[in-house]
């Protein structure tokens, strides 16, 4: 499962606009305040990649790494720490508080 809400999918168009690659990486991050996360960025699709497309955005994901962590949720949120994408799946749930969320998600 893949789901992007409506929020989120109106915040990546309006940052597609006039990019190239048009195709979002859903991808592996190290570090940070919540350890691994996931994160996203601008990327061209490759054979080994799963392909979804939601809200009209073309998402890739390594078909490993997506075994791994789904399902996949992303949202656009805004909080009194700020407004971020918050991309939430298998990796954060039900764990530990990643940047200031008690959700155990990360906001990227």
């Amino acid at each position: 499962m893949f789901d992007v809400t409506e929020k989120a999918g109106e915040m990546i168009r309006g940052l597609l606009e006039g990019k190239d690659p048009q195709s979002v990486r859903i991808m592996m991050t190290e570090g940070g305040c919540s350890g691994r996360s996931l994160g996203m960025a601008l990327d061209a699709q490759q054979a080994e990649d799963e392909v979804f497309t939601e809200q009209g955005i073309t998402f890739i994901i390594d078909k490993g790494l997506f075994d791994e962590v789904k399902p996949i949720s992303i949202d656009f949120v805004q909080s009194a720490m700020g407004a971020g994408f918050m991309v939430k799946s298998a990796l954060t749930a039900g764990g530990g508080g990643g940047c200031g969320s008690s959700g155990g998600s990360c906001c990227c």
